[in-house]
């Protein structure tokens, strides 16, 4: 499932592409991606506007043109934007491509179209579209960051991977982020220290930066992503088996050892 580090990453891929271009046309190939919106509307709505940038929101992406529209991209569990030239095969699972100046075309693809694409008008559509989500996980500041954590009761997973609380976590970064953290995902939120929430901040900091960098939260042999999916798989800092389990419908994985019950 994308999280922040692969959107940031398609946030770029948009600015590479489609900054600074028109968009010439607007070509819907499946109607199931597009959320509140016809194809008919989205074309009158973007053929012949210039996109002159994009930001991120958690998981949300939005396009700006240089009149009032926004295309909003949301990924869903398999989305992805691509940059192709107009010969490049066009594949079964892309769905909407934008064809720009200079021969250009930005698609969406994706598989199992559990969200997809909308359009918001003006900075008050935008606003209606994130204001029941958390502050960005990547923009936080430490201190909004411990207040956000202080008033749940839940676990500690399910605090870091609710959108209200934090825009942008998933499921591997919360799990790598407890991990680096050594805080085991089903203690309670609102039981954390301040040294704890202080040292919670700085791993998520830190392991976000390093996805953001790799563009994906990465499978490396030192971290936990890299172990993860392994038939039997061990912690890449101690070497205890993993353990296993789900925690709001979500597959979670922990290092007993380095991750210990508190008392």
């Amino acid at each position: 499932m994308p999280e922040l580090p692969d959107v940031e990453g398609f946030r770029r891929v948009f600015e590479s592409c489609a900054k600074g271009r028109i968009v010439r046309r607007v070509v819907v190939r499946d109607l199931g991606v597009l959320r509140g919106i016809s194809a008919q509307a989205l074309a009158r709505a973007l053929e012949g506007r210039r996109f002159t940038g994009a930001r991120r929101h958690g998981k949300w992406l939005f396009a700006c043109t240089e009149e009032d529209a926004t295309l909003v991209f949301h990924f869903g569990m398999t989305g992805s934007l691509v940059c192709a030239e107009p010969d490049d095969e066009v594949e079964a699972h892309d769905r909407v491509l934008l064809k720009l100046t200079d021969d250009r075309q930005l698609r969406y693809r994706d598989q199992r179209k559990l969200q997809g694409l909308r359009l918001a008008e003006g900075d008050a559509g935008v606003a209606r579209l994130v204001e029941g989500l958390g502050p960005d996980a990547l923009a936080v500041g430490r201190e909004d960051f411990e207040a956000a954590l202080v008033s749940r009761r839940g676990y500690l997973k399910t605090a870091l991977t609710d959108q209200a609380v934090l825009a942008g976590l998933g499921n591997l970064l919360a799990d790598e982020i407890l991990w680096r953290a050594r805080m085991r995902p089903d203690r309670r939120a609102r039981d954390l220290t301040p040294a704890d929430r202080r040292r919670l901040y700085t791993q998520m900091r830190r392991t976000l930066d390093a996805s953001v960098d790799a563009g994906c939260v990465p499978s490396r042999e030192s971290w936990l992503t890299g172990h993860r999916d392994e038939p039997a798989p061990t912690c890449p800092r101690c070497g205890t088996r993993l353990s296993r389990s789900r925690l709001a419908g979500r597959g979670t994985v922990w290092c007993p050892k380095c991750q210990p019950q508190q008392h």
